[in-house]
């Protein structure tokens, strides 16, 4: 036990230790519990963010949820541009080249201040027309579209965020990713209600001051982030060396950020499309139901997301030192603990879905309509559990392309209309079409990987 409880502190300090060389299991734990405990934060934020919204009204959890749907296409280019930086420096340190590594970092530092100025200035202009797209009424729109604008505004630190916590992760340096989520999101969740209902100093800004607090909290975790890059104290250092645009880099990095961004967008824009079906077919308050069950559904998942990005660093790493056969049992293993915790959570929900969901509202038909989903959603958490794993395995050897096309056929070809034909029997059936759609995409993922294609992929 004291050996374990060591690997443990040591994972949370952060090492040095080669993963390409030490055991698997060792190398997951070193990789595994800091990524896990990042995502915790990140999870536990957006629980504790929709508990004070939803005390603000109806209405304001509505164009939380309305936005971040919208929002989910600035997430998945953040994750575009993160997958692409995670597995290329992965594979420059698997091939004991941190030099390389530095060079990629600021590539893609300069992509992504481009991409966000274009969302940035897009979004805010076409704000109140985005949230009437998505079914939003004129008193939702008019109490929320402030926290639109400035989430599209300051997209720029959740880009930069996500990016630069995968060229953390993809070096091994999993434990300084989860320092800096841990420092932005801390300030987030201490600075949400200060804002939201104006305590103390702070002025009463309601929704808008969840925007605010978010951007604070995000903003402060990338100045950390670059002060790291700099001062020298991780793998991969900048130096004045690097400070130049590399375009054929910059190319590289954006055919790959492509795919995985397209990977996620095609995604993401199902769950819009969900949102939208929600919000066109019934009431304000299933809509809110269905995003309180989605916040909580995400305290979950996100904790997962970081075994699966273990596994994603542990492939690009073991094949950029030429061993496919330790960077496929890495996968394996990470995928089999994965669908150990979903399990045990997907019980535990099944159970007290209703008094979870009763923490965030006191309306009994937001809490019947968040329990119907967030039981419904879960029981497909075992598939859910090895499709996230493999899926960023394939991003984590640079084989983006892959993905998509499972994701295309789960999520557009399945999902979406099987969840807008299900519709007109209830919200049971758009939540029994997201559970069928996630389970057929790791049945497809399984059967893909196994052919072991993507161990031939260079970048």
């Amino acid at each position: 036990m004291s050996e374990v409880f060591d690997l443990i502190k040591k994972a949370i300090k952060g090492s040095d230790e080669d993963l390409t060389k030490i055991g698997i299991n060792r190398a997951i734990i070193l990789l595994a519990i800091p990524m896990i405990l990042e995502m915790v934060m990140e999870s536990l934020f957006a629980v504790v963010d929709i508990y004070f919204v939803g005390k603000i009204s109806e209405e304001a959890i509505g164009v939380v949820g309305l936005t971040e749907s919208v929002m989910m296409i600035v997430y998945s280019l953040a994750i575009g541009l993160m997958t692409a930086a995670m597995a290329m420096v992965a594979r420059r340190i698997g091939e004991k080249n941190p030099e390389g590594g530095s060079i990629v970092t600021v590539q893609a530092i300069i992509l992504a201040v481009v991409i966000s100025l274009i969302i940035g200035i897009t979004g805010v202009v076409f704000a109140e027309d985005i949230l009437r797209l998505m079914g939003g009424s004129e008193k939702l729109i008019s109490e929320g579209v402030g926290f639109t604008k400035i989430m599209f505004a300051t997209n720029i630190v959740i880009i930069l965020i996500f990016m630069l916590n995968g060229v953390f992760r993809g070096s091994g340096n999993a434990a300084i990713a989860m320092r800096v989520l841990w420092l932005s999101n801390g300030l987030n969740i201490i600075l949400d209600p200060l804002f939201i209902f104006g305590i103390g100093p702070f002025p009463e800004m309601g929704v808008q001051g969840a925007a605010v607090a978010t951007t604070i909290g995000r903003g402060t975790g990338v100045l950390l982030q670059l002060y790291i890059l700099f001062n020298g104290k991780s793998i991969i250092k900048i130096a004045a060396r690097h400070l130049r645009v590399a375009f054929d880099i910059i190319w590289n990095i954006i055919k790959l950020s492509s795919g995985s961004a397209i990977q996620f967008l095609i995604a993401s824009a199902s769950w819009l499309f969900i949102m939208w079906i929600i919000s066109n077919n019934f009431s304000e308050e299933v809509l809110a139901g269905y995003v309180i069950s989605i916040r909580v559904i995400i305290f979950t998942i996100l904790p997962s997301w970081g075994l699966a990005n273990a596994a994603a660093t542990l492939v690009g790493q073991n094949l950029g030192a030429n061993q496919p056969e330790r960077a496929e049992k890495s996968v394996w293993t990470s995928a089999f603990y994965n669908m150990l915790f979903l399990l045990f959570i997907s019980i535990i929900f099944s159970i007290f879905a209703n008094p979870i969901i009763g923490i965030f509202s006191e309306n009994p038909n937001v809490i019947d309509a968040g329990t119907t989903s967030l039981r419904i959603i879960c029981a497909g958490y075992v598939f859910f559990a090895y499709g996230m794993v493999i899926s960023q395995a394939f991003n984590g050897a640079g084989d983006t392309f892959t993905p998509t096309v499972i994701n295309i056929i789960a999520f557009w070809m399945i999902q979406i209309p099987l969840a807008y034909y299900l519709a007109k029997y209830g919200t049971e059936g758009v939540y029994i079409a997201v559970a069928f759609a996630e389970s057929i995409l790791a049945v497809i993922s399984i059967l893909v990987f196994r052919k072991g294609h993507w161990k031939k992929v260079k970048i």
